[in-house]
């Protein structure tokens, strides 16, 4: 693994699709995509303007900073409790290598489940936004340091005519401008820096003041209490997606009520 993570997962998320594509062509999948109800009116955002501080659970087997998480993956199980316990959407990791994904667990979480699932993977090519449609997400990740403005206001646009939602990630105050002058409805800021792997959980406040207010923003990585959601909650941040904290919690659903602030 290369000192910069993020172009080393994002180098072999291009090989991926490349024998994707030799499966399943694009014109075929563009197909596929294009005959689903593109007319969702995107449940993703809706899920995320409907609570006072939205939760986006993540099911997730391992990273490349933490390696395996969960030896134990009872996927199905997982997006249920976090359902059952409030979450406003489901995030499931696709991605195989670093994070032991597949594109499996987001087709039978999103069949099995009422919330919006957002793909959470290294988006390097339009071939994957199509590939999300057609297995159930609701929204995509988009990464600011992976893509050029043209190529992100480009895949926003195709995202749109899908009736998927974009969370695109940013990680400093340049990068909040290109998501929104490309065009953002949802801008999602790592606390966790995707090439290092360091966490500055100030991060997301600091960047939220630099995002157009009419923006959906969202804190990802690194909250662990009620006190961080808080904390976030203050500096008017929509929405939290948590992973590992989840991840690692003995009774999950019983974590998410902690950190919503609910009693046990």
């Amino acid at each position: 693994m290369s000192a910069d993570i993020l172009e080393t997962i994002a180098a072999a998320s291009r090989l991926l699709v490349q024998e994707k594509r030799k499966t399943k062509p694009l014109e075929r999948l563009q197909s596929e995509a294009l005959a689903m109800p593109c007319d969702t009116g995107f449940p993703f955002e809706a899920a995320l303007r409907g609570q006072d501080m939205a939760f986006i659970c993540e099911c997730k087997k391992a990273s490349p900073s933490k390696g395996l998480i969960a030896p134990e993956f009872p996927y199905l199980e997982i997006a249920k409790a976090y359902e059952t316990a409030g979450a406003a959407a489901i995030s499931v990791l696709t991605e195989p290598r670093w994070f032991l994904g597949k594109d499996a667990y987001l087709r039978e979480i999103s069949s099995a489940v009422s919330a919006p699932c957002l793909r959470k993977d290294f988006t390097v090519d339009a071939y994957m936004l199509y590939e999300a449609k057609t297995l159930g997400a609701a929204a995509v990740l988009l990464i600011c340091s992976l893509l050029d403005a043209k190529t992100l206001a480009a895949y926003i646009g195709i995202c749109d005519s899908l009736g998927l939602s974009a969370l695109v990630e940013a990680h400093d105050e340049r990068e909040i401008r290109m998501a929104a002058d490309c065009g953002a409805r949802v801008i999602g800021v790592n606390n966790r820096n995707l090439r290092s792997f360091t966490v500055d959980m100030e991060n997301s406040a600091r960047l939220r003041r630099c995002a157009p207010k009419d923006v959906l923003f969202v804190a990802e990585s690194g909250i662990r209490t009620p006190e961080d959601v808080d904390r976030l909650r203050q500096a008017d941040i929509h929405a939290v997606l948590i992973g590992e904290t989840l991840m690692r919690a003995e009774d999950k659903a019983a974590m998410l009520r902690r950190l919503r602030g609910e009693s046990i």
